[in-house]
């Protein structure tokens, strides 16, 4: 038996090099990580083709953590179950009853996702940013809270949709001896339990089949996906090869049992290292004429809808993260690795000005209105600019991580950040125009903190609708695999959606604001009323390369339809009409709303 343990725990050293390899890859270390490939001979690995998960080393050595906790705590005595040492893969545990001095340890994710999430790509300091909102792998450790052995944990392998029962569970503090030793399996045990594997589906038996479309045109992870606002059947999907896919879906037929096949798509590949254009941004302008790409080869592409260069240029000195057209479409806005967002204007084809206001990476740039825009970065601030003036306006200041993106309300009187420091904030900007005229003026007061996430926020959105509660709803998705919805007014979180397995790296509210999707590491997309604040329909992407990075929702001239960039190379196309679980009854909605009302 012992003979026999040892060869199926075996370790070789070219599985350990394959791993650091991809690791520094995903951290944007390529100089380090070509150094690896030829030193190891990698090219000749017979792991070589092997496709590893982006985070798969990270996953690994968070692991390796929770089987040092259960050898530290397998007594079960009064010091291991009120222990408040924290576990680290550089220092022996040592049991005690007094907390460290810091909390939390500072976390340093790599690259993944979708955000996304997000859940874009990779910064120097390591960190990744998912497709939409900055792209975050598992986390390398966990915010500890409480002793050790109470701590929820959660098996990334297990991709079974929860049912009500479990969900319950997950959010209930388990008991001492549930939680002391029986989390993990017993790794000298003749009987591992083998990972729970689930098919490709809905997570209901009364959804057809045929409402999900899949386009399989991609030959690498899809990480951005986009509507054109104005050619409702053209679809725009970017992938990690750095191949932008233009799809020219067919209205969905009114047969509920069938779905027309789109024709092949229009393939834009302008890109003079597909290695180093992974892409990060897709932004439609507002009458569907231009999209603009960011890509971690740091050139700036815009595309025409039929597929045919625009225009492009090389100022960034860095990956970019984030490219925003205004709302007329005169102006385009990047932001980049290199800490500056570049304004360009798009008739006339150049760069109009470039703003060197954040010391650190620029990671996510929004418009105001067609004359103002903020900008946020790892510097942990925010700045309001405007196009003629080369100073900020104002500074936003309060977040203690760096910021992972910004969202402006419909009004452009309110803005939203989230951030590394497990926040999101609301900021009041909407006499920032009238009421200062000194630049560089800081702003930290009346601001509206969210708290209650355990890691890193990756994403945030404003719901549409405005009429569902007393105040505007704000959704955060986080790093801790939850989702949350937020009241922007007073802060009050609303629900805490905790269905995932994994980090969320993208969610998405429907634009009536009726639904808010969410997609995660664990490759389930979960859709809940927004006014019920339920789960009401989920889908899964399959067992292998299972993350959703991006989701983006349509609503136009009786389309319904949700699209999904996806991990396993595919895009997923979801009539929403052919869901009977998201079909709602409009007096049930509006009775909800009166509800809110009173």
């Amino acid at each position: 038996m012992t003979v026999a343990m040892e060869h199926a725990l075996r370790i070789t050293a070219d599985e350990v090099n394959c791993l650091i390899y991809a690791y520094l890859l995903d951290s944007g270390f390529t100089h380090a990580a070509f150094a690896v490939k030829m030193e190891a001979q990698l090219d000749r690995s017979p792991h070589a083709s092997k496709h590893i998960r982006r985070g798969e080393l990270v996953d690994m050595l968070s692991k390796s953590l929770l089987y040092i906790e259960v050898e530290s705590h397998w007594k079960g005595d009064v010091l291991a179950n009120n222990c408040k040492s924290g576990f680290s893969l550089l220092e022996a545990h040592v049991c005690s009853l007094e907390p460290p001095s810091e909390q939390t340890t500072k976390i340093t994710p790599i690259q993944a996702i979708p955000t996304d999430t997000t859940t874009k790509q990779l910064k120097s300091s390591g960190l990744t940013v998912d497709a939409g909102p900055k792209r975050k792998e598992s986390p390398t450790t966990v915010p500890t809270e409480g002793p050790a052995e109470k701590r929820a944990k959660r098996d990334p392998d297990d991709m079974d949709l929860d049912s009500s029962a479990e969900s319950t569970k997950a959010k209930n503090t388990p008991s001492d001896a549930d939680r002391s030793v029986n989390i993990l399996p017993d790794p000298m045990s003749k009987k591992l339990a083998k990972p729970k594997t689930r098919p490709q589906g809905p997570g209901d038996d009364m959804t057809n089949p045929n409402a999900i479309l899949l386009l399989p045109g991609h030959k690498t992870e899809v990480f951005v996906c986009g509507f054109n606002p104005v050619k409702h059947g053209l679809l725009a999907t970017g992938s990690k090869d750095a191949i932008v896919n233009l799809w020219n879906l067919p209205k969905p037929p009114e047969d509920p049992n069938s779905f027309a096949t789109p024709v092949a798509p229009i393939v834009i590949d302008y890109f003079v290292k597909p290695e180093q254009g992974d892409l990060t941004s897709l932004d439609w302008n507002a009458d569907g004429t231009l999209v603009a790409i960011g890509s971690y080869d740091s050139i700036l592409r815009i595309c025409t809808s039929s597929g045919s260069l625009y225009f492009s240029n090389p100022k960034h000195q860095g990956p970019i993260f984030a490219t925003r057209f205004s709302k007329s479409g005169k102006w385009l806005l990047t932001a980049s690795l290199d800490g500056t967002a570049c304004l360009w204007d798009v008739k006339e084809k150049r760069l109009h000005k470039q703003y060197q206001a954040h010391e650190d990476c620029c990671l996510d740039v929004v418009w105001l209105d067609d004359d103002t825009f903020a900008t946020c970065g790892a510097d942990q601030a925010i700045y309001i600019m405007r196009v003629d003036q080369p100073e900020p306006l104002k500074e936003l200041a309060g977040h203690k991580n760096e910021i992972n993106q910004i969202k402006c309300n419909p009004s452009g009187t309110r803005l939203a950040s989230c951030s590394d420091d497990m926040t999101a904030r609301v900021w009041n900007v909407g006499n920032i125009g009238n009421l200062d005229s000194i630049p560089g003026l800081v702003a930290s007061d009346a601001v509206v903190v969210l708290e209650g996430h355990k890691h890193s926020v990756s994403t945030i959105g404003w719901c549409p609708d405005q009429t569902i509660g007393p105040h505007p709803l704000i959704a955060t998705s986080s790093f801790d695999s939850t989702a949350r919805l937020w009241d922007s007014v007073t802060g009050e979180c609303l629900k805490v959606f905790a269905d995932h397995k994994r980090p969320v790296y993208t969610l998405s509210f429907s634009p009536d604001g009726q639904w808010l999707a969410t997609g995660s590491g664990d490759g389930w997309l979960h859709v809940y009323s927004v006014a019920e604040k339920e789960k009401r329909w989920s889908w899964f992407a399959g067992s292998e390369r299972p993350g959703v990075f991006e989701i983006d929702w349509q609503m136009a001239e009786g389309i319904n339809r949700i699209a999904l960039a996806l991990e396993c190379r595919d895009v997923a196309v979801i009539d929403v009409n052919k869901v009977p679980a998201l079909q709602v009854d409009s007096t049930r909605r509006t009775g909800m709303k009166a509800i809110y009302a009173s």
